[in-house]
Formats: structure tokens, C-alpha cells, sequence
């Protein structure tokens, strides 16, 4: 467990929250919810302070998610390390959890919560950069149930660490992970619709590959087999380094 290319799987699980269905079809919609300017203004961005404006308020909804994103991993860690003595039956109830939610993603077993929209409508970020943090803030609670199943994972991997600065790390690379294709989208939302018209076609295929690939990591936490992942990707070993 120790020597898996965690920081690089954690970076990975925030590009693809990033391209679940429940997110990537209103990340244009949050950027201009933020910026406080329209889409087709978005579209045609030749003005350096808006283009400024924009990247600004979007830094700071980024730093909103974060923020809790981050102190989840830092939660999960604690828990860890509280549960020590109790780890190898977590474990196991972990690993049926990953599981449950990887049959969810390939739509073998529905899970009607992970279905849910509890987004927070009602907060506005337009006006000021506090604001813009608030709805980042906001898009972390309202969206956990659709990104949960591969949150989830990456909270298991916090919850293994044995000091609470790795659980952190581990849930900013994955804040990262969401957050580097949300600001290239801020910079070209122009880009991003092309993209989406083209890609919007290969979302649940997205989500069938990811859950195939959770239920995979289920079954190896349940068994208690992570040294043979590990074992396989041992080339990217070095990334555990930063860990």
C-alpha cells in the first residue's frame, strides 16, 4: 500500500469527477454564474480584464472546493488513525463499499442517493470574490453524492495514511485533479464547447470504465492484495516520493 503512485491516482480521480455527467455539462454555466458574465460573452472574451475577472473569481472557486475537499482527506486520516486497531475489518467494509459504488457506475446496481441534486442554488458568486469561494464551497457539498463512488476511493487512500499531511496532500492533488481542467476551461469556454460537443457522447463510458476500475480496486482492498497493484505499476513508484 505504501508504495502506490497515490499522488498520481488522486490527480486522476479529479479529472475524471471532473467528467462525470453530473458536472461537466454545467461547468460553463458556473463559470459564467461566477463571473457574472453570459456565455456568449464568455464565448468572445477579447477583453483582458474580463479575462482577468474571470480567472480570478475561478481561482477562488477553486479554493472553495478545496478547502473541503481537503479537510475531508484530513477527517479521513484522523479516523484512521483512531480506528487503527480495527483497520482489517474497515478494510474489508471499505472494499465491499468501492465495489457497491463501481456496480453503480457501470449501472449494474443503481444507487438512487448518488442520483441526487442538492446543489446549493441560492448562492451567488457574481458580485465579489468571497462569493465566488461560496459557491466552490457550495459545488463540494452539492455535488459529493454524483462525484461520492470515486471520492470515495481517494478518501480510503487518506484513511491508510499515517499522518495527516499525507491525507491532506492526497485530497489537494485531487482538488487539483478537478480544478486544472475547470481553470482551462475559464481561460477558453469557446474550446471547452467544442470539446464537450465531441466528448458528451463517451460520458457513459466514462463511467462504466471507472466502475469497472473500482470494482477491481474493491476487490483488492477486500482481499488485501494492493502490494500486487502496486507490484504492476511499480514503474510510477516515484511519485509515492512526494507523499
Amino acid at each position: 500500500m505504501s508504495h502506490l503512485p497515490l499522488p498520481l491516482a488522486a490527480f486522476l480521480a479529479g479529472i475524471i469527477s471532473f467528467l462525470s455527467p453530473c458536472v461537466l455539462p454545467l461547468v460553463p454555466g458556473y463559470v459564467s454564474h461566477i463571473s457574472g458574465a453570459t456565455i456568449d460573452q464568455l464565448e468572445h472574451q477579447k477583453d483582458v480584464r474580463l479575462l482577468a475577472n474571470v480567472m480570478l473569481k475561478s481561482l477562488m472557486f477553486v479554493l472553495g472546493f478545496s478547502v473541503v475537499f481537503i479537510t475531508l482527506g484530513a477527517a479521513a486520516t484522523g479516523l484512521g488513525q483512531f480506528t487503527h486497531q480495527y483497520k482489517n475489518v474497515l478494510n474489508a467494509v471499505a472494499g465491499i463499499i468501492v465495489i457497491l459504488f463501481g456496480l453503480h457506475l457501470t449501472g449494474l446496481v443503481p444507487i438512487k442517493i448518488f442520483y441526487a441534486d442538492t446543489r446549493l442554488h441560492g448562492i451567488k458568486g457574481s458580485s465579489s470574490l468571497w462569493g465566488s469561494f461560496l459557491v466552490g464551497f457550495a459545488f463540494a457539498f452539492g455535488w459529493t453524492p454524483c462525484i461520492g463512488p470515486i471520492l470515495t476511493v481517494i478518501l480510503k487512500f487518506a484513511y491508510d495514511q499515517n499522518t495527516v499531511g499525507k491525507g491532506i496532500m492526497l485530497l489537494a492533488i485531487y482538488s487539483a485533479g478537478l480544478a486544472v481542467p475547470f481553470l482551462l476551461t475559464s481561460l477558453g469556454i469557446e474550446r471547452f464547447l467544442k470539446f464537450y460537443s465531441r466528448f458528451s457522447k463517451h460520458l457513459h463510458t466514462v463511467e462504466v470504465v471507472s466502475g469497472v476500475f473500482m470494482i477491481g480496486i474493491g476487490l483488492l482492498i477486500v482481499l488485501n492484495k494492493f502490494t500486487w497493484l502496486s507490484a504492476q505499476l511499480g514503474f510510477l513508484n516515484r511519485f509515492q516520493d512526494y507523499m
